[in-house]
């Protein structure tokens, strides 16, 4: 059997593992960890809506049910596209053909040093770490004294004002609307400021400006301040410098303004495009690599009359290529074309609030928060995981209350004695 090493266990290549002839093909799926995700729901987890497991599942669980997959836990170290061989942090794997799907990593537009200082959503460890930091600055908020420094402490800033952003900020502009008068009383829910910073002319600019205007409003009405036209140009002992000048001290900032191809080591320069995105033909070969290496969703950069730039780096286009280039490896011949269906976008910002841009059509309000809850629901892998997060959503909307607002640390165990030492 043919053998075929995905990189990466998202959509994309989740989706190809499983579509692949299993009579043609022994898959292997490389992913430095052990579980397949659902990044759109990760905003929930930063603002303690959902526990990280909720919208978790472990490969091997998956995997069991194909008997041609099975999964190595990796970082990808070095692809060696003559020898067809990738060097992990634990091992070397052979191939016959390498398909990328490793997705996209934060874009820090060169600012140095700014990945350590503000909090990302970009991995369920990252969307974690956010979530301490937010009731940290909550609970110390809570013992603090000093009115000036109290404030300081709930100085939040979103920078982006795409789906990620837009939702990670409602869901905290509903912290402040409806959970600290009920579960902090020691604080005024005035002294919270919360802003959101984008630096186009509006916030979801690949929606309609229908959506932007709507989901502006939303944000407004969850006492959120939208600044659009603003960028951030350096982040020092907790001072923004925006790119008119103005200097301004910022608490907690997290970082949703763009995102990059994730680094492959190995792949020839000459086969990256604008963004780190690989670039990829209509079925999405590597240009330069025809013959053993192809790249899907958010890392795959492919040129269209419709999407010059590349498709949306969103679940739909990985989902779509990874079905059509399952086709053409299936039929064995590059027949089929990659054409992007695009089944529309959504937004939610907040409970009752939503934006749902179907091209023709859009819906905003309750409906369209059902609208999205329904479709997130039915993409989580996993009944067990569906029937908790539908649990969390109803318990959450009838009594503004969860369990999951704990604020857990990593902590460095002491090293332990064998007996007998």
């Amino acid at each position: 059997m043919e053998r075929i090493l995905i990189v990466g266990g998202g959509f994309a290549g989740l989706n190809l593992a499983k579509y692949l002839d299993k009579n043609r093909y022994s898959v292997m799926v490389l992913d430095r960890h052990n579980f397949h995700c659902f990044p759109p729901l990760f905003y929930q987890v930063a603002s303690s809506g959902l526990d990280a497991s909720n919208i978790s599942f472990p490969f091997r669980r998956e995997f069991k049910k194909l008997r041609n997959v099975s999964y190595r836990m990796g970082h990808v170290k070095n692809i060696d596209v003559e020898a067809r061989e990738v060097t992990t942090s634990y091992e070397t794997i052979s191939y016959d053909r390498l398909v990328i799907a490793a997705g996209t990593t934060n874009n820090f537009f060169g600012m140095a040093d700014m990945e350590k200082k503000v909090f990302c959503m970009k991995t369920v460890a990252e969307a974690s770490h956010t979530r301490d930091e937010i009731l940290d600055r909550l609970e110390r908020a809570a013992l603090c004294k000093d009115p000036s420094r109290r404030k300081e402490l709930l100085s939040f800033l979103v920078v982006g004002g795409g789906p990620s952003g837009v939702e990670i900020a409602g869901a905290i502009g509903e912290m402040k609307k409806d959970i600290l008068p009920r579960e902090y009383p020691e604080l005024d829910p005035s002294e919270m400021n919360i802003t959101l910073v984008e630096g186009s002319p509006r916030v979801l600019g690949a929606m309609s400006e229908k959506c932007s205007r709507k989901a502006e409003q939303y944000l407004r009405s969850l006492m959120v301040d939208v600044r659009v036209g603003t960028m951030v140009k350096s982040y020092e002992d907790k001072f923004v410098t925006f790119a008119d000048g103005t200097r301004e001290y910022w608490e907690t900032v997290i970082w949703n303004a763009g995102v990059k191809g994730e680094p492959m080591p190995g792949i020839p320069q000459e086969c990256i495009g604008r963004g780190g995105r690989l670039t990829v033909d209509r079925y999405n070969r590597v240009i330069g690599l025809e013959d053993s290496v192809m790249a899907l969703g958010d890392i795959a950069l492919m040129s269209t009359g419709k999407y010059p730039n590349g498709h949306p780096q969103v679940a739909q286009p990985a989902i779509q290529q990874a079905r059509n280039l399952a086709r053409n490896l299936n039929r064995g011949e590059w027949d089929s074309k990659f054409e992007y269906k695009d089944k529309g976008s959504m937004a939610t910002v907040g409970k009752n609030r939503a934006v749902v841009d179907l091209g023709h059509a859009f819906f905003d309000g309750w409906f369209a928060w059902m609208i999205w809850m329904l479709i997130h629901l039915i993409s989580i892998l996993g009944m067990r995981n569906r029937l908790n997060v539908l649990l969390n959503w109803v318990w959450n909307y009838l009594t503004y209350s969860t369990s999951l607002r704990l604020l857990l640390r990593p902590v460095k165990f002491p090293e332990r004695k064998h007996w007998g030492d």
